[in-house]
């Protein structure tokens, strides 16, 4: 579905195609390409299809984009959706998705896109009726660093003895960054190829994968003619204007976030610092509380001293008053003595004068006689 029709001469195509050199101005990896090749060209859908799904071409009986778009007609960048839906033989939903810029949100967002595939039960109907949906993503950047794979294809699986619990519910992943770790299975079936294709940047490159299947060449034919359209090249501009634009916002929000990180790292080493500064003072506090209460304790040492020594003094105020009375008592004593002393020689003396007048009266009796 086209605005304006585009060139049909096939043999003038391939002549132009083959005269063509240096830079592709837009190849697949675009994703305004990759839906107008796709959705234009139905046998280039059906060998994408066959190769992804190692189907024979005589087992894809029909292939049908069910959100189709017009081609050419001017939209908005940022609201466009140009994954695209496909119906295989009548029966099993296929989205395809062409996606360059890192959203960090490919694998919710490929099992939104992949649910919304395969839920598409009529009310009424049996669930043995329920549709394969598989859901397929060109990543020009690796998904999973720890594990990087070309070709990708992951099922519900039984944890413990890998029985896989359904075909029908399918998600695949081709890394267009990781050409390199092709299988020999990738390769049997030409979707290295196919990486190639959508990541050739020269027509040489374009030439040389046409030259490898029918399939190919279609493909390649599609890509030239779609490069002179001008219309379609403005389409495919805008999306790398918006990708550049969401590149430099994500760029800028980085940027951002990087400041932000920084403060907040500051903030939480001075968090840790103020918590440092608050367990010292209240360390600081315990010991101040603790040298408080070592004062009041020698406070009350000296309070106890000082009362202890006042006692005594009254202790030693009273023994000084009973010394003194003592003292008093002694030379009482010492008088009395001496006052007996003196009583004492006086009775002495009359004794003496009484043995006197004794030999006086004795010696005058003997005269007598």
């Amino acid at each position: 579905m086209t605005k304006e029709k585009l060139p049909v001469n096939n043999d003038l195509l391939i002549q132009k195609l083959q005269d063509a050199s240096g830079k592709v101005p837009y190849n697949m990896t675009n994703d305004y390409m990759f839906r107008a090749v796709l959705q234009s060209n139905n046998k280039v859908l059906r060998g994408l299809i066959c190769a992804l799904l190692h189907l024979d071409e005589s087992e894809v009986h029909s292939v049908e984009i069910i959100n189709p778009i017009i081609l050419g007609e001017a939209m908005d960048a940022k609201e466009i959706r140009l994954d695209i839906n496909v119906i295989l033989n009548n029966r099993g939903s296929i989205n395809l998705e062409m996606q360059v810029a890192n959203k960090l949100n490919w694998q919710n967002r490929s099992l939104i896109y992949l649910s919304r595939s395969f839920d598409s039960l009529n009310r009424g109907y049996d669930y043995l009726e329920v549709q394969p949906a598989i859901h397929i993503g060109f990543l020009d950047y690796t998904l999973f660093q720890d594990h990087p794979e070309f070709y990708a294809t992951y099922k519900l699986m039984n944890m413990k003895n890998h029985h896989i619990y359904s075909d029908n519910f399918v998600l695949s992943v081709v890394d267009l960054s990781r050409i390199d770790l092709a299988t020999g299975e990738d390769k049997k079936y030409h979707i290295d190829a196919w990486a190639k294709l959508f990541k050739a940047t020269t027509w040489e490159e374009i030439k040389k994968m046409a030259a490898t299947n029918e399939y190919l060449q279609e493909a390649s034919k599609s890509i030239f003619q779609f490069n002179t359209d001008e219309q379609i090249r403005k389409l495919c501009r805008d999306r790398v204007e918006y990708y550049q634009d969401l590149r430099n916002y994500e760029r800028a929000i980085a940027q951002k976030d990087t400041v932000i990180d920084r403060l907040q790292t500051t903030i939480a080493e001075q968090n840790a610092m103020i918590a440092d500064l608050r367990n010292t003072i209240a360390e600081q506090n315990v010991m101040i509380a603790d040298l408080r209460n070592t004062i009041a304790e020698q406070n009350a040492t000296i309070t106890g001293l000082h009362n202890t020594i006042a006692e005594q003094n009254i202790l030693i105020a009273d023994l000084q008053n009973n010394i003194a009375k003592q003292s008093g008592t002694i030379t009482g004593l010492d008088h009395t003595v001496a006052d007996l002393n003196m009583t004492g020689a006086k009775q002495s003396s009359i004794v003496e004068l009484q043995a006197m007048v004794q030999k006086l009266l004795d010696e005058r009796e003997k005269k007598e006689e």
